[in-house]
């Protein structure tokens, strides 16, 4: 007997309830300085100074909810952790402790993203829908540099061994969009700013975001969408303070459940 694909019945602007999972190829350019004991740490750019590669393909997970006919709310998860060894190009000073040019560390990279937003879609209609957007992307940074020979060539302890870690918030106030422009497509686009001195972190945020879905079926589809997340600041906590410049861009893609 053969099998019949039903046709997609038309998509709203909004879903009630829907599930993302897929992958994102991303690129995570990080430049910051962590002082310690007294000392100015030195502005480390990751990819160029320690090895550690911007490039990414990881995995995602997302929802958003619409309890209330105007009201919605989302959260997207994923996750980047990066390593490697390098022989330093130049002298680095990290949380107090100085490397010297010619020695050899692992540098370690733990990057948690949270991504939650909130937006009261004012305007709700057949094909499209606007509304203010409230998002919070927020990093957990967890960076550590080994000392595992030092600029002879001789190995040694773990008294040399750094780490800092630290919540960034990046906050942003703008829009949310959607339209249908046919019964299976459709699309959407977000955008925020924001500056303010929050959790430590005294820094400038923009954020922005444009998608497409195709749904082939009632319930499930397809989804991509480019992202770009730029933070400019400055961390303040007890026992570390340094700058973070820091922007992560990339294409994600994936399946969508929703209804």
């Amino acid at each position: 007997m053969a099998l019949t694909v039903l046709p997609a019945q038309a998509v709203e602007p909004l879903d009630t309830f829907s599930v993302k999972i897929g992958g994102y190829a991303s690129r995570f350019d990080t430049t910051l300085s962590i002082d310690g004991d007294g000392r100015e740490g030195t502005d480390i750019e990751l990819d160029r100074d320690l090895d550690l590669d911007q490039d990414s393909t990881i995995g995602l997970v997302g929802i958003s909810w619409r309890p209330f006919e105007h009201h919605e709310f989302g959260l997207n998860y994923y996750q980047d952790d990066v390593s490697a060894t390098k022989v330093l190009e130049r002298d680095i000073v990290f949380d107090g402790v100085t490397y010297e040019t010619s020695a050899t560390v692992k540098a370690e990279r733990n990057l948690d993203i949270y991504e939650v937003y909130y937006v009261w879609w004012a305007a709700s209609h057949e094909n499209w829908a606007l509304g203010p957007r409230l998002g919070v992307v927020w990093y957990r940074l967890d960076l550590g540099i080994d000392l595992t020979a030092d600029a002879n060539g001789n190995a040694v302890g773990a008294g040399f061994d750094r780490e800092a870690d630290g919540d960034v918030p990046a906050p942003a106030i703008g829009g949310g969009w959607r339209w249908t422009p046919s019964d299976n497509w459709r699309i959407s686009a977000d955008l925020g700013y924001f500056s303010a001195n929050i959790n430590d972190v005294d820094a400038s945020v923009t954020y922005a975001r444009a998608g497409v879905e195709w749904f082939p079926w009632e319930n499930w589809g397809f989804w991509a969408d480019i992202t770009a997340n730029r933070i400019d600041g400055e961390l303040k906590k007890d026992d570390f303070r340094g700058n973070l410049d820091f922007s992560e861009e990339g294409v994600r893609l994936g399946a969508i459940y929703r209804f």
